[in-house]
């Protein structure tokens, strides 16, 4: 189908215009991700000190044996999306909890899910969810979520006859080199390691730490302030990552569209050369026709003289 200028010009339009709004798209998940990324980096010091309250609390509590993780329920926490632009975010996040969720050798797991669109995702991947968590819309609402996510799971484990909890997290995280890829985290029971650790490393002070709580109330606080830290970081790094995937996918459009415009602007030039070239042959073509007819009249009036009255 033939082209015209105005054709041209109309679709070259457009495609500036979608261009203009990928790259606010654009523009704005760089934007959107710097708060998130602070505030992961930010809750890391609140982490620290209640690990260091831990720490404190094993030093006088004495040796203290993790639970089995196998007891009692079991919780993943997963961190979806629900403001889309981001590719296939929730569908292979769900896929992979899909994956740990089957592996458990038919253990029963409760799925807590953060956004409408990641239950949609793991319904297709045959696993209920109850009513989502609505994601957080700014900063200001991580806290709100992590509150929200810890009240849910002190209750489940209050339920809980053996009133031991296996609690994992699952969320896109960054890796090297800026690279995205589907996580589970093991919250609790917690990890041997660090509670070995953390019993092995001697008090630097000569002011020996004290408490006066029971014992047993103090340490569900610490765990309780280790998982509401931990629901915020894991939080905060959902958002980063939904921000740096939209921010990927916006860079591949403006790459297709860019070479989408470069394409009709290459037609265009070829296009208003084809006419130009038209224009000159027509031009050339009329003065040749003038030029012959002149010189057929010039010669018609010469065998005139010629020939006299």
């Amino acid at each position: 189908m033939a082209q015209t200028l105005e054709t041209l010009a109309r679709r070259t339009a457009s495609m500036q215009g979608i261009r203009s709004v990928v790259h606010t798209m654009k523009t704005l998940s760089v934007i959107n991700a710097a708060p998130y990324e602070h505030a992961a980096r930010a809750i890391e010091a609140y982490h620290d000190t209640v690990l260091l309250g831990l720490h404190a609390f094993l030093s006088q509590s004495g040796p203290m044996t993790a639970p089995r993780p196998d007891g009692g329920a079991r919780v993943m926490v997963v961190f979806g999306s629900d403001h889309g632009l981001c590719g296939n975010y929730n569908e292979t996040l769900a896929a992979h909890v899909a994956q740990a969720v089957n592996a458990d050798d038919g253990a029963q797991t409760t799925v807590l899910c953060v956004g409408a669109q990641m239950a949609d995702a793991l319904a297709d991947q045959g696993i209920g969810v109850g009513k989502p968590f609505f994601p957080p819309a700014s900063v200001d609402g991580i806290g709100r979520l992590a509150n929200l996510l810890t009240q849910k799971l002190d209750e489940i484990r209050r339920d809980s006859l053996a009133h031991d909890v296996s609690v994992s997290l699952a969320y896109f995280a960054r890796g090297e080199g800026g690279a995205q890829a589907p996580k589970i985290t093991v919250l609790l029971p917690l990890d041997p390691a660090l509670v070995a650790e953390l019993q092995a490393r001697p008090w630097a002070s000569r002011s020996l730490p004290g408490f006066s709580m029971p014992r047993e109330e103090l340490f569900m606080s610490l765990v309780r302030g280790h998982l509401f830290a931990s629901l915020f970081r894991a939080s905060a790094e959902a958002m980063v990552t939904e921000n740096a995937a939209r921010l990927a996918l916006m860079q591949q459009a403006e790459n297709s569209v860019d070479d989408r415009l470069e394409e009709l602007q290459s037609d265009m030039r070829a296009l208003r050369q084809s006419e130009i070239t038209t224009e000159l042959l027509d031009v050339i073509i009329g003065f040749e026709a003038l030029k012959k007819r002149a010189s057929q009249a010039g010669g018609a009036d010469g065998q005139k003289t010629l020939a006299g009255p």
